[in-house]
């Protein structure tokens, strides 16, 4: 018997009362929409309210949403892409129909000939739509990880991925933005430890070339 979707899983959050509008973000957002980039990622610390900047965005970005509120169960691939399926039959109902049963089966089809079915069923979707993984961080899976990178690696041009996370995934963020194919979204301290890592990466290349060049030049010219 196939294990029961919880629905409270694939629920929008509503808007909270009294939000703080930041529209300065919420444009972010549609810019990557409107650009045609396959991922948003908003990795941010605890209580930078990502999962009320993607609700308040998706609330008015006028394309159909289907939301996905991750947990720790969501490790097993299997079970990652029921609740993928089951999130995007919000959009359209008979969307995945056999996979889901199949990913329940005692031997279960290759991951990536499930995904594949499923991709291809996506890309026969008429309209464009936004799919949202919430919570990302409760994961620690690389089978889940490696699937998710199959999936953005075929993404169809009409499905756009959002990925709420306290850290950044193991997925090819770096060819997915050299490809412009990325919008990142970061709290400050993120953001300045990032250009700290950036600093020290580059000083280590170009410092050690500037060091040794100082050294000659000292030796060149007697101090």
């Amino acid at each position: 018997m196939p294990a029961p979707i919880l629905a409270t899983k694939l629920y929008l959050p509503p808007p909270r009362p009294g939000i703080v509008p930041r529209p300065r973000l919420v444009e972010r957002l549609n810019e990557g929409l409107a650009a045609g980039r396959k991922l948003a990622l908003i990795s941010a610390s605890a209580g930078f309210g990502k999962t009320t900047l993607v609700s308040e965005w998706v609330a008015s970005c006028g394309r159909p949403v289907a939301w996905l509120a991750l947990d720790e169960g969501d490790n097993d691939p299997a079970r990652f892409l029921i609740y993928v399926v089951a999130a995007l039959q919000t959009i359209v109902a008979d969307l995945g129909e056999g996979l889901q049963a199949a990913l329940q089966s005692p031997q279960p089809p290759a991951t990536e000939a499930i995904l594949t079915r499923l991709l291809n069923e996506i890309a026969a979707i008429p309209d464009d739509f936004i799919l949202v993984l919430d919570d990302y961080h409760v994961l620690d899976s690389k089978p889940v990880d490696e699937a998710l990178t199959f999936l953005l690696e075929h993404l169809p041009p009409q499905m756009h991925l959002v990925i709420t996370t306290r850290e950044d995934p193991h997925l090819p963020l770096t060819r997915l933005r050299a490809r412009g194919q990325l919008t990142e979204m970061r709290s400050r301290p993120a953001m300045r430890l990032q250009e700290h890592f950036a600093f020290f990466a580059i000083f280590r290349i170009y410092g050690t070339i500037c060091t040794r060049s100082a050294t000659g030049s000292h030796a060149q010219f007697g101090g």
